[in-house]
C-alpha cells in the first residue's frame, strides 16, 4: 500500500507529465528512488472534467516501474484514448487526475469470488477482452451480474458471455485522486 506522500508524488508526476507534454510534446525526465515507486506495477490514469470521463488508459500487467507507468499512461489517457479527442493545453487546469495502482490479475473459476467494490474485472473470450476498474461498479451502482455483463460489453461481447468459455480475472486497485 502506498502512503500519502507516495500518492502525492505519483499525482504530481502525472500532472507534471501532462503539463510538459501538452506544452511542448516532451515527457519530463524523471528520476525516482523510492522503492515502492520503482517497483514494476500495473496502473491506470483516469482523466475527468467536471466529473465526466475525459480519458482512461493503463497497463494491466507490470511492465515498467510504477512512476514511469504513471507518466506514460497520463500521456496516453490525454492523447490516446480513442473514445475522446486529445486533451489540449487549455483544458489542463480543468482536468482532474485519478490513479489506480493494480494488484496482479487472478484467474477465477467461480464468480462468487468477485466482490463488487473490491475487485476490478478482466474478461477474456476468444480474441476479445475487456477490463473495468473496481470503482466503475460502485459509481454505476452495479451488482455483480451487471458488472460481469458490462465488462463483456466493454470487451465487444454480449451480456452474459462470461457464463461460458470465458476467462474471468479479478484484481484490486489502490485508487486515489487529486483533491478537487
Amino acid at each position: 500500500m502506498l502512503n500519502n506522500a507516495q500518492k502525492d508524488r505519483l499525482l504530481w508526476i502525472a500532472r507534471k507529465t501532462l503539463a510538459d507534454y501538452l506544452a511542448g510534446g516532451k515527457e519530463p525526465e524523471l528520476k525516482e528512488t523510492d522503492a515502492d515507486l520503482i517497483q514494476l506495477c500495473g496502473a491506470f490514469v483516469t482523466l475527468s472534467t467536471s466529473g465526466r470521463l475525459r480519458g482512461c488508459i493503463g497497463y494491466i500487467q507490470a511492465v515498467l516501474p510504477l512512476y514511469q507507468t504513471i507518466s506514460k499512461m497520463a500521456i496516453e489517457a490525454a492523447t490516446g484514448d480513442p473514445r475522446f479527442p486529445e486533451v489540449t493545453a487549455k483544458e489542463l487546469n480543468n482536468i482532474n487526475i485519478e490513479i489506480s495502482v493494480l494488484t496482479p490479475l487472478k484467474l477465477i473459476n467461480n464468480i462468487n469470488e468477485v466482490e463488487v467494490g473490491k475487485h476490478g474485472l478482466l474478461i477474456e473470450k476468444g480474441f476479445y477482452f475487456g477490463l473495468l476498474l473496481p470503482q466503475v461498479a460502485i459509481e454505476n451502482k452495479w451488482d455483480k451480474y451487471q458488472f460481469l455483463d458490462q465488462t463483456c460489453i466493454k470487451a465487444g461481447l454480449d451480456p452474459g458471455d462470461w457464463k461460458e468459455d470465458a476467462k474471468i480475472y479479478i484484481f484490486s486497485a489502490q485508487v486515489f485522486r487529486e483533491n478537487s
